[in-house]
């Protein structure tokens, strides 16, 4: 038992009901918009697991998030070192900056995830398609870049508008997340 500022206790603790009330996310739409491994990777384990939990999973890659669902990019894929205040607290901003630090940050984190049987991007990727989950790459992003179909793995579902994105939440119980 805690006490609050005047003295009263505080007795309330987080419970969960006995009979569990039906699950209202049914579907999740999640946008990736960052090209980074932590980004991408972020998107494809909570893709994965509501599909684990037998709820539908859409992916819509844009901007930079592109990379991950790009042939010649998938597999390549670095971490943020400049500017990620998770990325190694202890060392100063600038060590980051270092020439090849990026590259041998992107290696360690890519060694680690090997030791923990993690697949790489396009394993990630299929397995997602092959579990029912949907993947789409954004038409505004990649006529900016100028990528087309045949640019993509051959997972993903199509090229579509932030319109038809919409329209894939459609129904009850979808949420979007955005990374």
């Amino acid at each position: 038992m805690t006490e609050t500022l005047n003295k009263e206790p505080v007795t309330s603790k987080a419970t969960v009901p006995a009979n569990k009330k039906e699950d209202t996310v049914k579907k999740v739409v999640i946008i990736c918009s960052k090209g980074t491994l932590e980004d991408v990777y972020a998107a494809l384990i909570m893709a994965n697991g509501a599909l684990a939990d037998g709820r539908d999973a859409k992916l819509f890659f844009t901007f930079f998030g592109l990379d991950a669902i790009t042939k010649s990019k998938a597999d390549h894929l670095h971490t943020a070192t400049v500017g990620n205040p998770a990325f190694m607290p202890a060392m100063p901003t600038m060590i980051g900056g270092l020439p090849g630090f990026e590259k041998f940050a992107s290696y360690m984190m890519k060694k680690q995830m090997d030791k923990l049987d993690i697949p790489n991007v396009t394993e990630f990727i299929e397995m997602i398609d092959a579990g029912g989950g949907e993947i789409y790459a954004c038409k505004l992003a990649a006529d900016m870049f100028k990528l087309e179909e045949k640019d993509f793995l051959p997972e993903v579902k199509g090229i579509i508008t932030v319109g038809d994105m919409y329209a894939l939440a459609d129904g009850e119980g979808s949420h979007f997340i955005f990374i």
